[in-house]
């Protein structure tokens, strides 16, 4: 299938999609300040570079695009187009993503991932997920996971 826009284009849509503070991310940023957490954000000395971090409870929180880390939810399609990159890109992002959760988890750290299907979208509930987060952070659990 050929793309509706011509390379330049489809080149400068692609650069212009962000890794941090996208959407998902900035609104359970929200909904757990509100909360009364406090974090850190984008830690680079940590593996995986987690969105939040939250040292009090030792505890991290990666917020993943479904289709950068190949969720299978309604938000993933492999593209049509350059198949075989995609394959390899998104299937690398996922290769990083467990690599550095067990990091995280051997250096004693605990892990949640929240997808983004989980807070996109009509029907979903924000607030329930940042309750469910909230509940996940005050217990001691050491991984927790939210699909929409």
């Amino acid at each position: 299938m050929v793309d509706v826009v011509d390379r330049v284009t489809r080149s400068r849509m692609m650069a212009g999609i962000r890794g941090r503070d996208t959407r998902p991310e900035i609104l359970i940023r929200s909904l757990l300040h509100r909360r009364g957490f406090r974090f850190r954000l984008h830690a680079r000395d940590l593996p995986g570079k987690p969105d939040l971090v939250l040292p009090r409870y030792h505890a991290v929180v990666f917020v993943h695009g479904c289709f950068w880390h190949g969720h299978d939810c309604r938000y993933f399609k492999w593209p049509a187009t350059r198949v075989e990159f995609w394959r390899e890109k998104i299937g690398r992002n996922q290769t990083n993503d467990q690599r550095a959760h067990d990091a995280l988890l051997a250096a004693g750290w605990r892990v949640g991932v929240i997808w983004e299907c989980a807070v996109r979208g009509k029907g979903c509930d924000a607030e329930a997920v940042a309750d469910a987060l909230a509940g996940w952070l005050r217990s001691s659990t050491r991984k927790w996971e939210q699909r929409g």
